[in-house]
């Protein structure tokens, strides 16, 4: 079965870091091209970071905060997620994808998703 499983969320204060994993089972994913999304309360989705084989791509309001990277001995991608603001708490969520037509690619072309998980920052 594929999925991607993600973890790491929880409550933070502002200024503080989380580190999010996404996990695949089923598939490889150094193979496909990863996106980190979320969404808040009453808001759209909003595309956050993504990757393919080595290129990061980062919102303008998560840039310079937040870094995506690879470990593909653990099939895992992270986002390293510092200085957070209470802006930032949403849900999170990654997905798998192959087949871009753009880059940073919209999240219909993502093939897989993960469940998401809570990211709260607040005093």
């Amino acid at each position: 079965q594929l999925q991607l499983v993600e973890s790491g969320g929880g409550l933070v204060q502002p200024g503080g870091s989380l580190r999010l994993s996404c996990a695949a089972s089923g598939f490889t994913l150094n193979r496909y091209g990863i996106g980190w999304f979320r969404q808040a309360p009453g808001k759209e989705r909003e595309g956050v970071s993504c990757i393919n084989t080595s290129d990061g791509s980062y919102a303008d309001s998560v840039k310079g905060r937040f870094t995506i990277s690879r470990d593909n001995a653990k099939n895992t991608v992270y986002l390293q997620m510092n200085s957070l603001k209470v802006e930032d708490t949403a849900v999170y969520y990654c997905a798998a994808g192959r087949m871009f037509s753009t880059w940073p690619p919209p999240p219909s072309e993502y093939d897989y998703w993960g469940q998401g998980t809570q990211v709260t920052v607040s005093s």
